[in-house]
């Protein structure tokens, strides 16, 4: 059997170690074949690829990023762009798929598998937003460095009694903020589930400069004010028609400096994030989705997604990998109201 390998949309590590055991267990178990597709959709829907063997694996487990690149491409937004990827797939000689991404790269899948194609899909984004797996591989990584982040931040807040806002990424779950926020000690955090009062945060704000420490914000990048309290500006819109985000921090320091007095400065971790190496949890979680993916694969398995339950691997159907994302339940965010102010 040929298996081609893709990974689409934001890069996130542990990607590497997916591609690593899918490739190392196909080959040397079952004898099959693999071509990678370069930057996601693009390289079905276009024809690129590279080879994707044992030895080109070889030593990518702890690196971040994807050797097969990645990229934002929606080909359900081409003109014949299922056909072409089938078109593509059968003058390779390719049998399946192995896509690995998020939300949109498997909805993409979903449709592809509707249309014939044998693909088995792996879930992978930082948000850890997908409803049908506990977890995402890169979600333990970005809360990490997010958390190291925060540490930091404390000491220089309080060496200059200002207000320090923290933007991490979250689009429409607030996972990474609740998270990091927890475990860093932030006085607030503002998640998108949750829009949020703008004159209740500066008086967390000012109470805890009265108990003499000084504030760390954290807030997801899709966080909203409750209407007309605040005005953001809308973003770009992308191929899957997701607005570009970012500037949320910016506005709040803004904002809470000319509302409480107290000198305020944002810091924006961005694709920090999502670069640099896995954390050894998502390196394991990542490998364990890969050895399981070519297992789905061989036995034939189609238009299922592997996802964690509890501390087992299962197999869902894709479609309901994409049917519902995962955000923060609202008594899970009161747990941790505890510590605001």
């Amino acid at each position: 059997m040929r298996i081609g390998v893709l990974t689409g949309g934001g890069d996130c590590p542990g990607l590497n170690a997916v591609i690593r055991a899918a490739v190392r267990k196909g080959s040397d178990t079952y004898g099959h074949e693999f071509v990678g597709f370069r930057d996601g959709w693009k390289g079905p829907l276009e024809g690129v690829t590279m080879a994707l063997d044992v030895s080109t694996t070889r030593g990518i487990l702890p690196r971040g990023g994807t050797i097969l690149g990645s990229s934002r491409t929606n080909p359900l937004k081409v003109d014949g762009g299922v056909e072409r990827i089938q078109g593509n797939l059968s003058s390779l000689g390719v049998d399946a798929l192995i896509a690995i991404g998020g939300e949109d790269t498997l909805g993409v899948a979903t449709a592809l598998a509707a249309a014939g194609v044998t693909v088995v899909g792996v879930p992978k984004t930082i948000d850890n937003d997908l409803g049908a797996t506990d977890y995402t591989f890169g979600f333990d990584t970005a809360v990490q460095i997010a958390v190291d982040a925060i540490d930091r931040l404390h000491t220089t807040a309080e060496s200059h009694h200002r207000v320090l806002i923290v933007e991490v990424m979250g689009r429409h779950a607030g996972w990474i903020a609740l998270h990091s926020g927890l475990a860093g000690g932030a006085n607030v955090i503002l998640i998108p589930e949750r829009p949020f009062d703008i004159d209740q945060v500066c008086a967390y704000i000012e109470h805890r400069f009265a108990s003499h420490y000084a504030p760390i914000v954290v807030v997801a990048e899709g966080a909203q004010p409750k209407e007309g309290t605040m005005e953001l500006q809308a973003g770009e819109i992308d191929a899957f028609g997701h607005v570009r985000l970012g500037g949320i921090g910016q506005v709040l320091e803004r904002e809470i400096q000319a509302r409480t007095g107290y000198e305020s400065r944002q810091t924006v971790l961005g694709h920090v994030q999502r670069g640099g190496t896995p954390t050894a949890y998502d390196r394991v979680l990542a490998t364990r989705f890969g050895l399981h993916a070519i297992d789905a694969v061989h036995e034939g398995d189609t238009g299922v997604m592997v996802a964690l339950r509890g501390t087992e691997i299962v197999r869902v159907p894709l479609s309901a990998a994409t049917s519902e994302l995962k955000t923060v339940p609202l008594e899970r965010y009161e747990e941790v109201e505890v510590f605001f102010g």
